[in-house]
């Protein structure tokens, strides 16, 4: 695991615990079982839906999306504002929602 992975564990300490577990080529980031984030190349993107992808929009902050086949894959997870590695406050508000967006997805 990196170190900027680890960091993570700093950057999201007033929402509690994280478990980084590694997948895609990355690492997803999940608090109380629920996978919030994803870590791919060293770049955090954190989960969107309908309820939160304008806070990224508004922001500029591109989605995450591969090369599958041939044909651009692009998944429900938006780059992470570099404003919330220097804010553990900020840092709580994102993940917040990224955590609704993805609790929302499950049903739950």
């Amino acid at each position: 695991m990196s170190e900027y992975t680890e960091y993570l564990r700093d950057v999201f300490v007033r929402l509690g615990p994280i478990d980084l577990r590694r997948m895609f080529g990355g690492y997803g980031v999940y608090h109380d079982g629920v996978m919030f984030a994803l870590v791919v190349d060293e770049t955090l993107y954190l989960k969107t839906d309908a309820g939160n992808v304008e806070d990224f929009e508004r922001e500029g902050l591109p989605a995450f999306e591969y090369l599958r086949r041939g044909k651009v894959v692009r998944l429900s997870y938006r780059q992470a504002p570099e404003a919330l590695f220097e804010d553990p406050e900020l840092a709580q508000e994102w993940a917040c929602r990224s955590l609704q967006a993805a609790r929302r997805g499950r049903g739950a």
